[in-house]
């Protein structure tokens, strides 16, 4: 069960004008679950992307790559994105990527529009060939329900492991016309930036000029998807994209504006939530934990420590078992890698509890202080390192024995 994480409600999820999605049960990998998604997008619309950066990234990450570069010196725009689940067509060579593009040949056919103007995203199972007459027989299916109102059975089509689909909706008044940002993602594991196995969809009516929407996309990541650890493996297919379909045009044209810096805030709380979600729904998870680093030098060391008291599977199975053994996060922070760390400036707190001072052990501190917090479904875990005015905060969960379960019996 996730952690804290209620079930988003469709009602709630605004459509956004611009963009109509629709899906099919295709059995990519099992029977009976939606498992192809397609989001036609207007042709008004711009799409910008970030991707894994694991070197074995998969064919889909390398055509969805190529195409959105084809957008620059074509012109021709993105008009639709074909998700399937259940295969990753990751770690699947030549034929993977010809697969791949076949994908697109057959989505761009039905739409009457160029292979390059489909982006092509799979999650799954790695290592084995995408079954893509399967794909290719669902696709009528999933055109015929295309509807802007889909957000939630969208949601559902892209899960693997997660326990519940993951969506989030905002709106926001920009010269007296409101602005729709709806988003959905999925993951649960092989999670660790950059980014997630995660996929991530956020979509708005706005219209936003292409490198004022990238900017805002990596913004976005840098604050949410790219902030979030569950288990310390960076997957093969981690893709987040923002989508502005330019329905409505209020004037968004550069990145210093107040325009752009209102739609930019809107579209990165919705970014936080979905990544929040993902970590919820660790697998395995039975507890939420924010990683804060504060008084570092400068950002990238605050994150560089954040993530090795995240990462440790000591730390993590500890709260998992509410056991304030609090050394391990001492001892994470001292193999973080910052050679110049003076530990005897080191502040440790667990929620309200300070649990380490100047380096030691509290005078005050009681370990059934630290047991209480530790028994929390929310936790929160703060380093103060007398270094500078910098800070950094991650998200990430515990460590169970049904991480191993799920991971030990995902391909059955």
């Amino acid at each position: 069960m996730a952690v804290n994480l209620p079930l988003p409600v469709a009602s709630d999820l605004k459509p956004v004008a611009g963009i109509e999605l629709g899906y099919a049960e295709a059995a990519i990998r099992k029977q009976n679950r939606k498992d192809l998604l397609v989001m036609k997008l207007a042709p008004t619309a711009t799409v910008a992307g970030v991707f894994t950066k694991n070197r074995f990234c998969a064919a889909p990450v390398q055509v969805c790559k190529a195409h959105l570069e084809d957008v620059t010196q074509t012109g021709l725009p993105i008009r639709a994105l074909l998700v399937n689940t259940g295969n990753a067509n990751a770690g699947t060579g030549d034929a993977g990527l010809l697969a791949a593009n076949r994908t697109c040949v057959t989505l761009s056919d039905l739409l009457e529009c160029a292979p390059s103007q489909i982006l092509p995203f799979s999650t799954g199972v790695i290592l084995e060939p995408l079954p893509v007459e399967r794909i290719e027989a669902g696709l009528p299916a999933a055109l015929a329900n295309l509807n802007e109102d889909n957000w939630m059975n969208a949601a559902e089509a892209i899960m693997t492991t997660d326990t519940q689909p993951k969506a989030a909706s905002r709106t926001v008044m920009i010269r007296g016309k409101k602005i729709t940002i709806t988003g959905i993602s999925k993951g649960a594991g092989m999670i660790k930036p950059n980014m997630a196995t995660m996929l991530g969809y956020i979509a708005t009516d706005a219209r936003v000029p292409q490198v004022a929407l990238e900017h805002m996309l990596k913004e976005a990541a840098d604050k949410s998807f790219n902030c979030i650890t569950i288990d310390g493996d960076t997957s093969t297919n981690d893709s987040f994209m923002l989508i502005a379909t330019g329905m409505l045009d209020v004037g968004i044209s550069g990145i210093e504006t107040q325009d752009y810096a209102a739609l930019s805030a809107a579209v990165t709380e919705v970014a936080q939530q979905l990544a929040q979600a993902i970590v919820r729904d660790g697998e395995g998870a039975t507890k939420f934990i924010t990683v804060t680093v504060e008084q570092g030098k400068n950002a990238d060391e605050c994150r560089q420590i954040a993530y090795s008291i995240a990462h440790s599977p000591l730390v993590k199975t500890a709260f998992y078992a509410s056991d304030p053994n609090l050394g391990r996060i001492l001892a994470a922070i001292g193999y973080a890698g910052i050679d110049d760390l003076d530990v005897g400036k080191i502040n440790l707190y667990l929620d309200d509890v300070w649990v380490a001072k100047d380096g030691g052990r509290t005078p005050e501190y009681q370990e059934e202080d630290g047991q209480r917090v530790m028994k929390q479904s929310e936790i929160a875990v703060r380093v103060t390192l007398a270094r500078g005015d910098a800070a950094a905060t991650i998200w990430t969960c515990d460590l169970s024995h049904d991480y191993v379960s799920i991971n030990a019996d995902y391909r059955s």
